[in-house]
């Protein structure tokens, strides 16, 4: 079931690559049950509902998975990167500078 707070197609297809030069190499042990998109998808319910994590809908990956990875990638900082990485992309995109004019 589609959430108002999932990411579109279009929307990962920017995110995808970035979250690949964000996140930190880590030594897999065991390929992933979940993707990186519906644990973005569980963040940005939460975050837009603003429920408890306890009370994420049952289709989305388990609330404690999806807690574990927000706590971890905003402890590394990854969050932030992300933000920071998009918001200089938004700027160029609209040849932002100081004057406020193109």
């Amino acid at each position: 079931m589609p959430y108002s707070s999932n990411l579109t197609d279009s929307e990962w297809f920017i995110l995808e690559p970035l979250l690949h030069q964000i996140l930190p190499v880590k030594k897999r042990t065991r390929p992933p049950n979940r993707t990186k998109r519906e644990i973005l998808d569980g963040i940005f319910y939460q975050l837009k509902n603003g429920c408890n994590w306890e009370d994420l809908p049952k289709d989305l990956p388990p609330y404690s998975t999806v807690y574990w990875y927000y706590k971890q990638w905003r402890s590394e900082g990854v969050i932030e990167e992300l933000m920071s990485v998009l918001h200089s992309q938004v700027r160029a995109q609209v040849k932002k500078n100081r004057s406020g004019l193109r």
